[in-house]
């Protein structure tokens, strides 16, 4: 498996780069083994900067360039500006604490969101050159964070969903995402299709994050057509990338992250 992986529904753009790490390449040990990329993990500060390097190294990327929110399952927004960007590193970390989506239209930066079995998305703009990732557990989702950032997008920059990407990366899939059925009463009072998006088998209820996302996206008028899905399951396919559900809360992180190039 590779260190890094890139999807077709965004590598035609050459304004922008964009991937999404795996389990493999990286120098962290135990639940963390081997290529964890979150400084929230409980993993050791050394063996983050040492993957951070790696991961700077693979994508080109200075490490310097790497945005890491402090994610909380909230559905708060951020916009990272020259403002934001002329901060001191304290201040930094202080505007990124409970942060689940981040949106730039700054270049050479990379945002991102760390995920083990959440969904990550990525977002791009086309004609406004604006990026966002956002990270959507049951939580995000249900509280529609996607369309909240779409909609920050909109009044900060123009943004017309007709002219958004998005990928919908490597996650837990609706295929092992067992839930309690106290949920379909939170989607349903949230609006969603509850009849898409949980399955029920051998009396247990399962949970699609996926459709439930693509469900919000399109809502939001992105043609179908611009939604890209990774149909990579974390929990199945625990031995390339980390799932909480596996190998429990303090374990590793994959980063899903997006960059607009300078031309």
């Amino acid at each position: 498996m590779n260190t890094i992986l890139t999807f077709d529904i965004l590598n035609s753009f050459k304004e922008i780069a964009h991937f999404c790490t795996t389990r493999d390449g990286g120098v962290s040990m135990g639940s963390f083994s081997s290529f964890n990329v979150s400084p929230f993990s409980g993993d050791s500060t050394e063996n983050f900067n040492r993957n951070l390097q790696i991961l700077s190294q693979k994508t080109e990327i200075p490490t310097d360039s790497f945005i890491f929110p402090l994610q909380t399952h909230a559905d708060k927004t951020l916009i990272i500006d020259s403002e934001f960007l002329m901060l001191g590193s304290e201040e930094k970390a202080n505007a990124l604490k409970g942060i689940d989506a981040l949106i730039t239209a700054e270049q050479n930066i990379c945002i991102g969101v760390t995920t083990a079995d959440c969904v990550p998305l990525l977002l791009f703009d086309h004609k406004q050159k604006v990026i966002a990732a956002i990270h959507a557990g049951w939580r995000g989702t249900c509280a529609r964070l996607v369309q909240k950032t779409l909609n920050e997008m909109q009044l900060n920059f123009g943004t017309n969903p007709m002219d958004v990407f998005v990928l919908i990366g490597p996650s837990i899939s609706s295929e092992v995402y067992e839930v309690g059925r106290e949920l379909t009463k939170n989607f349903a009072e949230a609006g969603f299709p509850v009849n898409k998006i949980f399955t029920e088998r051998a009396d247990k209820l399962f949970l699609d994050l996926w459709e439930a996302n693509r469900f919000l996206l399109f809502e939001s008028g992105i043609p179908d057509a611009q939604i890209g899905i990774s149909g990579i399951c974390t929990f199945s396919s625990h031995e390339n990338f980390f799932s909480a559900r596996r190998l429990g809360i303090k374990s590793g992180r994959m980063y899903s992250g997006i960059v607009l190039k300078k031309f």
